[in-house]
């Protein structure tokens, strides 16, 4: 039997405002106490207002970012399931620390405004939903997830348009503009985005994004637009309008996509290593040209 996240949420929910509401009531008897030692009566009132109050509520937009953003965590094995705290945040990998998720390999996480390829991101948060809460609830959780998240389409949609538009701000803001995941994207036509954990960087990091990935989605939308053309050919005239702009569309990733590995190319030829110790800021000054500007 799977387990429904808004049962989970609403456990949570209940449970912060029980700790908000124990945490004002004791901050509103210090202060009568305080006022009836002083003898401030008529300076001061023991009452708190629910701003004051140090410990914050549940939120369902928020809480379900978080999820997201701890599932990311474990598809890059910096936290795990199976064991509690930081799984891997630098040092000697330990691939025993991870049995109910296991990490991806070549630590990229492409994110496809399509089904492009196999191991794009938004599969693989639909697989640990379904895998951490249960197949049989799984349309139920990702329609709580997306309600949650906000936006149009289907849960797969509005989930994937996260990823593509909103998870990496949130990310840096969260992590006050020192980001522990870095966005490599090609621009605003999202025609390659890819999420890269700084703490798993090997020399050959984006050697394996740009063959692996940029390759594989340059000949993905070659291959759509050759399917598109003999489409438009035997379309009705209502249905070659909207190809035509599915085609507008491929043909301006593609444009950007060919720029973008030209980029992505100069920086895989030099083999640039970073040092964890030069802090998050000074690290990706290095590779600006082909990261997510910061908000």
């Amino acid at each position: 039997m799977g387990v429904l996240i808004s049962e989970k949420y609403a456990l949570w929910e209940r449970e912060c405002e029980d700790r908000f509401n124990t945490l004002k009531a004791n901050e509103e008897e210090l202060n009568r106490l305080f006022i009836d030692i002083y003898g401030l009566q008529d300076e001061l009132t023991p009452e708190v207002e629910d701003k004051e109050v140090t410990v914050r509520k549940a939120e369902l937009r928020r809480e379900i970012r978080s999820l997201i953003s701890y599932a990311v965590g474990c598809l890059f094995g910096r936290y795990s399931l199976d064991c509690e705290g930081l799984a891997y945040a630098g040092g000697e990998w330990d691939s025993s620390k991870y049995k109910t998720i296991i990490p991806v390999k070549d630590n990229v996480l492409p994110i496809c405004d399509d089904d492009y390829l196999r191991n794009d991101l938004t599969g693989l948060i639909v697989d640990f939903v379904e895998t951490v809460y249960g197949d049989d609830v799984l349309d139920e959780n990702l329609k709580f997830i997306a309600s949650a998240l906000g936006g149009k389409g289907s849960p797969r949609e509005v989930i994937r348009n996260y990823l593509l538009t909103g998870f990496y701000a949130d990310h840096c803001k969260i992590y006050q503009r020192r980001p522990i995941y870095w966005m490599f994207s090609s621009g605003k036509k999202h025609a390659f985005k890819a999420l890269v954990y700084m703490h798993r960087w090997q020399e050959t990091t984006i050697a394996i994004l740009r063959t692996d990935y940029v390759h594989e989605l340059q000949e993905r939308y070659r291959t759509q637009l050759s399917m598109l053309n003999e489409q438009i050919e035997t379309a009705t005239q209502s249905d070659r309008v909207r190809l035509r702009k599915q085609q507008e569309k491929l043909a301006g990733q593609l444009m950007e996509i060919n720029a973008y590995e030209e980029k992505v190319h100069h920086f895989a030829d030099r083999m640039i290593a970073i040092d964890l110790d030069d802090g998050v800021k000074n690290n990706y000054a290095k590779f600006a040209d082909i990261l997510e500007k910061m908000n």
